[in-house]
């Protein structure tokens, strides 16, 4: 169940991060409420996790989630450019939180 609530909190960063930056400094009121919202939820399903998993673990595979789901967003929305360089370096990413999950 950690494992679970983990990677659902770790999609919750990628909505946070990209409602921030939609935010404009707070000036806009949805994107602004959708970051908070996310923001709790993503941390309070963090502390969860870190419950019965190790912390390095957790929060590695949480911070590599929600990169790799924010950069990846923002090519697929055309606000970041994308390459083949990016794209492989995200999967890089990817790999490294499913190693992880497979180590524990």
């Amino acid at each position: 169940m950690a494992w679970l609530v983990l990677v659902v909190s770790g999609v919750l960063e990628a909505v946070w991060a990209t409602a921030l930056g939609r935010s404009e400094g707070f000036s806009r009121l949805a994107p602004s409420v959708v970051f908070g919202v996310a923001l709790v939820a993503s941390m309070g399903g963090l502390a969860y996790a870190m419950r019965t998993l190790p912390i390095g673990t957790a929060y590695a595979v949480w911070v590599g989630i929600g990169a790799a789901l924010t950069v990846g967003y923002a090519m697929v929305t055309g606000s970041e450019s994308a390459s083949i360089l990016k794209v492989l370096l995200i999967l890089g990413i990817v790999g490294c939180v499913v190693g992880l999950k497979v180590l524990h």
